[in-house]
């Protein structure tokens, strides 16, 4: 029996490939993680524009030190099953990539310490070693999102019907839809019902899916 081409997967990052939100660990360096975390449920439920959602939540820090970037690195907490699911995909040879509303500073080593290429999301902007509380260039929100997942297909040689995505809430949306298989991992009533399956609790249960079968 020959093998199966290989599918693309990506996933969002934050509250899915890792258990936290990286602008509330910031925030909580900031004094204004109470606040940032309203913003973030309601940005989730999609009550808010994302992209406004993020200028809201990065305003609340600056002034911080970069370095506080370093620090937060070291907590994140990939979400159980995240490690297990990459090495499954690396064995099958399938390219595995992340996109997020969070930031690149914190992704890019996070993907690369798993042995992942494909990343996007917001850089953060910082004049003289301090966050100015804003981010550079366009904001990662959910049309970016599912814009990503074409250019990461397009990239691997991968059609769309053969893409995997997973994701939490409501800027996942677009990108959950726009694949050939969407997934919500722990997520938001709004993604859940828009998905091709729900998953709960470990991120690798998905393996257990029809479509990582097939």
């Amino acid at each position: 029996m020959s093998p199966q081409p290989p599918r693309l997967v990506v996933m969002d990052v934050d509250s899915t490939f890792i258990t936290g939100e990286v602008v509330e660990m910031l925030a909580a360096r900031a004094g204004s993680e109470e606040l940032v975390t309203e913003i973030t449920e309601r940005a989730m439920r999609g009550e808010i524009d994302f992209a406004e959602s993020l200028h809201q939540r990065v305003a609340t820090l600056t002034g911080l030190p970069d370095s506080v970037l370093a620090d937060v690195l070291a907590e994140v907490e990939p979400s159980p099953g995240a490690a297990e699911l990459v090495t499954e995909m690396r064995a099958r040879g399938w390219p595995v990539g992340l996109v997020s509303g969070g930031f690149i500073e914190i992704v890019r080593p996070l993907a690369a310490s798993f042995g992942i290429t494909l990343t996007r999301a917001n850089a953060l902007e910082v004049v003289d070693g301090r966050l100015t509380g804003r981010v550079s260039g366009a904001v990662v929100d959910r049309a970016a999102k599912a814009r990503t997942l074409r250019e990461y297909a397009a990239s691997v040689g991968i059609p769309m019907e053969r893409t995997i995505a997973i994701g939490d809430g409501a800027n996942d949306l677009d990108m959950v839809v726009a694949a050939g298989f969407g997934i919500a991992y722990n997520a938001k009533p709004l993604l859940c019902a828009a998905a091709d399956a729900v998953v709960r609790d470990r991120l690798d249960a998905v393996l257990d899916l029809p479509v990582f079968a097939s």
